[in-house]
């Protein structure tokens, strides 16, 4: 008898060997992963495992880091540099009002503290602002910038006759009064566009220095109420003031050197920029940038017509400010809605350009972080890049989930960043600017993140600070998780996946668990494990049910990288 011969029904294979990373879209392109966990682009093409991070330190109540030659941070009341503590007398942490440091040379300034310490020599630290109120009697005299005394040999309205060379005259006879000096070589009396007063009285000028700016108040009117201190000593001071002589005064003089109110301080071109929107230190409402005199961050308020002034201007721009940076050599100041670009060398050269455009989001001013020469930050919509033109979003693969408090930082071409979820759950993404791939790392939260020594550090909600990079005591395995989006066989004849192999590399100790999940079924089917072994190099081949699409997910704890996964696809009827 004879049979039929039935001829095999058509296979073919396809092979992925390039794998892309996290994509949270409805549809997603073969080799990026709908859900990922611990995951990294560091062996790209190949999917693979994070490297294990570090638990640097832990200390009692670390807020803010920073670096200088080595990790710097504040825990609790002391500023620590490299693990060396230095007791500064800093406040208590309070959660809505975290610590801000500002590096400017060898200094680190502290915010809201306004305290400052020069990091190559720990015995340099105090206080930006100081204060003096006399008691007892102080005495005025004319004198000149340097405190030497300066009497007018005349003191009346009318001329004085036959004056010698260089004499003084105060002609009272105008209001207020002026004072002239007589040039014998142009035989006429020439005013003294400058004068300075020297008020003496013990302890006066110890806490201030010469080319501060202070305010003045309870003096006498011939003494200006905010001026620059032109000479001091311990016991005496020179500002600007005229008087017709020396008098000594009883009622209690204040000298102050304050800094404004400033929602966020920065550091470019050897100033300190900060900015204010609400009330200023007198309840006034506000709407101001500031910049520090050049090279000391303890002025602010020194305004002498010069190159090194402070610098002030208010804006039209309405809304509250949501972060600042230093890019590229400019002071940039972002709201929600517009960035404002501060050009210029000197304040009278500054000039103020606002671009509408989306800016930092509330409560995510620490995203701000520049990876190469590109400023990443989170706004209201999502995570943009900018390069000084516009900002352009580049967390499309994100999905359309809406995070908030986020915080970043930058290593070797990666933008870290972790934020919050409409749950309050936290995520650690990390997006490779070279390859343009992001992944989801875990759910570590961070506050702040700080490049070190060619390491990237995170200051984590349980006051650890974690090391990115694996400094201080490495962590234990950990899960990974990388789940595929639907994998169908794209074709309109009735092809269907009927194998699938793994071809990977899993570390000694290392574990692996392959599931799937055909067409919508709540259910995950186990297709292989792998216990905990020192395999290398592994191929698992697995058979799968005929169905019309399916999801893949690989997980396990340990090292574990994805050489390739190669589909067997069949023909088959009408019907399944």
């Amino acid at each position: 008898m004879h049979f039929p011969t039935l001829s095999a029904l058509p296979a073919s294979r396809e092979t992925l060997s390039v794998f892309g990373g996290y994509h949270a879209g409805c549809r997603i392109n073969p080799g990026e992963f709908a859900a990922m966990e611990n995951m990294s682009s560091d062996h790209y093409p190949l999917l693979a495992t994070r490297k294990k991070r570090g638990v640097y330190r832990h200390p009692a109540n670390a807020q803010g880091l920073i670096a200088r030659d080595s990790l710097c941070w504040v825990d609790g009341s002391k500023f620590v540099v490299n693990g060396y503590e230095v007791e500064m007398g800093l406040s208590e942490r309070e959660a809505d009002c975290p610590k801000r440091l500002v590096s400017m040379g060898a200094y680190v300034i502290i915010f809201p503290d306004k305290k400052y310490i020069n990091t190559l020599n720990l015995t340099d630290f105090g206080n930006l602002e100081a204060e003096f109120t006399t008691e007892g009697t102080v005495t005025l005299t004319p004198a000149t910038s340097d405190g030497e005394a300066l009497l007018p040999a005349y003191s009346q309205p009318e001329e004085p006759q036959n004056p010698a060379n260089m004499a003084l005259w105060l002609d009272t006879s105008q209001q207020p009064p002026v004072l002239l000096q007589w040039s014998q070589g142009s035989g006429m009396w020439v005013s003294v566009e400058k004068t300075y007063l020297r008020l003496s009285h013990p302890g006066i000028g110890a806490a201030f220095r010469e080319g501060d700016g202070i305010s003045i108040t309870g003096a006498p009117e011939a003494v200006a109420s905010q001026c620059v201190i032109t000479a001091r000593d311990t016991d005496y001071l020179v500002v600007p003031g005229l008087l017709e002589g020396e008098i000594l005064w009883d009622i209690p003089i204040t000298l102050s050197r304050k800094l404004p109110i400033m929602d966020f301080v920065i550091e470019c071109e050897n100033r300190l920029w900060g900015c204010r929107y609400g009330p200023n230190s007198q309840g006034e409402i506000v709407n101001e940038i500031y910049a520090s005199k050049l090279g000391d961050f303890k002025n602010w308020y020194c305004f002498q017509g010069i190159s090194t002034d402070s610098y002030q201007v208010s804006l039209g721009a309405e809304g509250p400010f949501t972060g600042a940076i230093q890019h590229m050599g400019y002071p940039l100041f972002f709201r929600e809605n517009c960035l404002h670009k501060i050009y210029g060398n000197y304040p009278a050269s500054y000039r103020l350009q606002t671009t509408p455009c989306r800016g930092v989001q509330q409560g995510s001013q620490e995203s701000l972080a520049i990876v190469g020469e590109t400023l990443f930050y989170k706004s209201p919509t999502g995570v943009c890049a900018y390069d000084g033109a516009l900002p352009t979003e580049v967390s499309r693969p994100l999905g359309t989930g809406h995070f908030s408090q986020a915080a970043a930082g930058a290593l070797r071409g990666k933008y870290y960043i972790s934020m919050a979820d409409d749950e309050g759950q936290s995520h650690l993404f990390v997006y490779d600017t070279e390859k343009g791939l992001w992944h989801r790392e875990d759910g570590a939260r961070a506050t702040c993140f700080c490049s070190c020594r060619n390491s990237l550090y995170f200051l984590d909600g349980e006051g650890q600070i974690i090391s990115v990079t694996g400094e201080g005591e490495p962590e234990g395995d950990f899960h990974y998780l990388a789940e595929t989006g639907v994998m169908a066989t794209e074709s309109p004849d009735n092809k269907h996946l009927s194998r699938l192999t793994l071809r990977l590399y899993l570390a000694p100790g290392a574990s692996l668990k392959l599931s799937v999940r055909y067409d919508e079924e709540p259910l995950w089917h186990s297709l292989a494990e792998i216990h905990p072994g020192p395999l290398g190099s592994v191929t698992i081949p697995v058979a799968v049910r005929r169905c019309d699409h399916l999801r893949l997910r690989l997980e396990g704890t340990g090292e574990m990288r994805l050489y390739d996964l190669t589909k067997t696809l069949e023909e088959g009827s009408d019907v399944f």
